[in-house]
């Protein structure tokens, strides 16, 4: 029957569409018209037990052109025809209602008092209006009902559980039955709200709580989650996905309140769930208008622009129309790519690509002279944990002497401001990186105060579907089927954004008054193992069952455990409550200037060993495995 009746609608409106498109006013106009004779003809019935009398018969044809008239001009003052009936709401059923109720008192003060027609009876006037009121908005009622009813019916629709049954999930409901471009037919809504269950909105029924959305599920047979809770804190995203492990079907989201509330239209936007919304904290926001006076008229380089946070770096930057953006990126494909973008993008940005290695000391100067800088941002940086272990050379000659070259070519070109960015890995190291990382700050921090350049380190976690982070490999080994590869069942992390992560590079720039270590509170720390587990939901698939979780056991020169400061630090606060700044714990070491200088020359005559005790002498926390490293 269903089907019947799908096949028959869709077969009338391809066949006289065109032909109800073109003259809709008419048809409109005749149908209301006809409605108001129905109810006025309804009206002279009830009036007298559906037996007119003679000559009230002859009274209402002899006033029936009145009635339309008068009542047909108030629709019309109303505006009733312009409504289109697929979208009737309580804002045209009190228009009719308006417009009936004007219509009723002009016919009585023209019928009774300029016609002179006492005999035209009192209550049909009163009728008249009610019923031509119930039968024009009936009628669009009837017409929105059946489009939505078809729409129910539709074996092409996607059938849907919604997760919150508030104003959001409500106005997503309507908007699903009322229009087409949705594709979807919601079926049942999941609420933590006691007051809500067993209810029904808008006809779809509340089924349970959020930890009932796997039985919810596959109760109603639906084919994907929506998450209508805009407002919804992390700890509720984070319960949502717990529930819906063993769920087969993806799990979409609507925008923030804050996005919905700018721009009603986002509510057509849902997407599916990222692992940004599971992040243990709320997301950091910074002042962004603090950057204009910072950044807008002046020339701006990049180091390591082609990676994850250089070209995000990029992207941030040239929004605040700086007069030059300068990419300076060793690798040409990424730096190309990135060229293209921006000059897309920002076509009144003067964007300067400059190929380079951030290790050749004549290379670095003459970038300088050329391009002559206000503010450089140094990403450049060997940050593959495990392929530094078997690398040690090279990550102490892109780490420590790279940014050792930049970071003297900018204090001699007088530039305004350097920032470094750090990683939380250079705590306390256990890698050869994490400890590259740290020399390269003590490094930053001790050129500060030896000229004009006022220079800055940002340190922070790690960051979500950067290149080489777990993100970009779990989702890979998932695509393949799996397994998805983990090193402990117990090993966490810091984790951010890369939108955070460079709005916090940013605001240190501006916060910066030379030599601070800046530190954002990313919150708790994540276990990896459930970072996965997250992913194989996210993905529509059932962790150890569709995809395995294997532990391979921690790599050489992993942790555990990540840390923000060392014990030597101490941690102070700044004029933004997300972002912290780490005083003292320079490195204890009387050489390091000498050290430093030689240290080009030592790279091409020492072995891998000599290196790392290099690095252990300089600092002390670093505990590297020689053993377990191939040279």
């Amino acid at each position: 029957m269903k089907r019947i009746a799908t096949q028959l609608f869709h077969t009338v409106a391809g066949r006289y569409g065109n032909l109800l498109l073109d003259y809709r006013s008419l048809i409109v106009i005749g149908t209301q018209l006809s409605l108001i004779f129905a109810a006025n003809v309804a009206a002279f019935l009830l009036r007298f037990d559906g037996d007119i009398p003679p000559q009230h018969r002859l009274v209402m044809w002899t006033y029936l052109p009145v009635v339309l008239l008068v009542f047909g001009a108030g629709l019309w003052v109303f505006g009733i025809q312009r409504g289109l009936w697929r979208y009737v709401g309580l804002h045209d059923l009190g228009r009719i209602l308006w417009a009936s109720l004007a219509g009723s008192a002009v016919f009585y003060g023209l019928v009774h008092f300029l016609l002179g027609a006492k005999e035209y009876p009192r209550s049909v006037i009163i009728l008249t209006g009610l019923l031509s009121g119930l039968y024009l908005a009936g009628i669009r009622l009837a017409v929105r009902w059946f489009r939505e009813w078809l729409r129910m019916i539709s074996p092409s629709a996607r059938r849907v559980l919604i997760v919150g049954a508030g104003n959001a999930g409500e106005q997503l409901v309507r908007a699903m039955l009322s229009d087409p471009d949705y594709h979807c037919r919601p079926v049942a809504f999941v609420d933590d709200d006691p007051v809500k269950r067993g209810k029904h909105v808008h006809g779809i029924p509340v089924v349970g709580t959020t930890a009932d959305v796997k039985t919810a599920v596959d109760r109603v047979g639906a084919h994907e989650i929506i998450v209508a809770i805009p407002s919804a804190p992390t700890h509720l995203k984070q319960k949502i996905l717990a529930a819906s492990e063993g769920c087969t079907v993806p799990i979409k989201i609507l925008p923030s309140v804050k996005r919905l509330l700018g721009d009603p239209v986002l509510l057509q936007q849902i997407r599916p769930m990222r692992l940004e919304d599971l992040l243990q904290r709320e997301p950091i926001q910074t002042d962004c208008q603090e950057l204009h006076p910072l950044i807008e008229g002046k020339t701006v380089l990049v180091t390591g622009a082609g990676g994850s946070i250089g070209s995000e770096l990029c992207r941030q930057i040239a929004q605040y129309r700086p007069e030059s953006l300068v990419l300076f990126e060793r690798y040409e494909n990424s730096l190309h790519a990135l060229l293209l973008e921006l000059r897309e993008t920002f076509p009144r940005v003067g964007v300067l690509p400059m190929v380079g290695d951030v290790t050749m000391a004549d290379r670095v100067a003459e970038v300088f002279r050329q391009t002559d800088p206000d503010l450089v941002f140094h990403a450049a940086a060997h940050k593959h944990v495990p392929l530094m272990e078997l690398n040690p050379k090279e990550a102490v000659r892109n780490n420590v002497v790279g940014t050792r070259v930049v970071a003297e070519a900018a204090r001699d070109s007088g530039v305004n401001r350097f920032v470094l960015i750090s990683t939380d890995k250079a705590v306390n190291p256990s890698s050869v990186m994490g400890a590259t990382k740290r020399i390269a700050e003590h490094l930053v921090q001790n050129l500060n105060g030896l000229g004009t350049t006022v220079f800055t380190v940002v340190r922070f976690g790690n960051v979500l579907g950067s290149n080489g982070s777990v993100v970009p490999l779990f989702a890979e080994q998932i695509r393949k089927g799996g397994p998805v590869t983990v090193t402990d069942p117990e090993i966490r992390r810091f984790f951010m954004t890369i939108p955070e992560a460079v709005q916090l590079v940013l605001q240190a720039s501006v916060m910066g008054q030379g030599g601070e270590v800046f530190v954002l509170d990313m919150g708790e720390q994540i276990k990896v193992a459930d970072l996965a587990r997250n992913m194989i939901v996210l993905s529509g698939l059932v962790p150890g069952k569709d995809i395995q979780i294997v532990y391979t056991g921690l790599r050489p020169g992993e942790k555990l455990y990540e840390e923000l400061f060392e014990a030597s630090e101490q941690v102070k606060p700044t004029s933004h409550p997300k972002i912290h700044r780490a005083v003292g714990g320079g490195l204890p070491v009387g050489d390091f200037e000498a050290w430093i200088k030689e240290l080009p020359d030592r790279l091409s005559n020492c072995e891998d060993d000599e290196i790392l005790q290099e690095l252990k002498r300089l600092v002390p926390s670093f505990h590297p495995l020689i053993s377990e490293r191939v040279s």
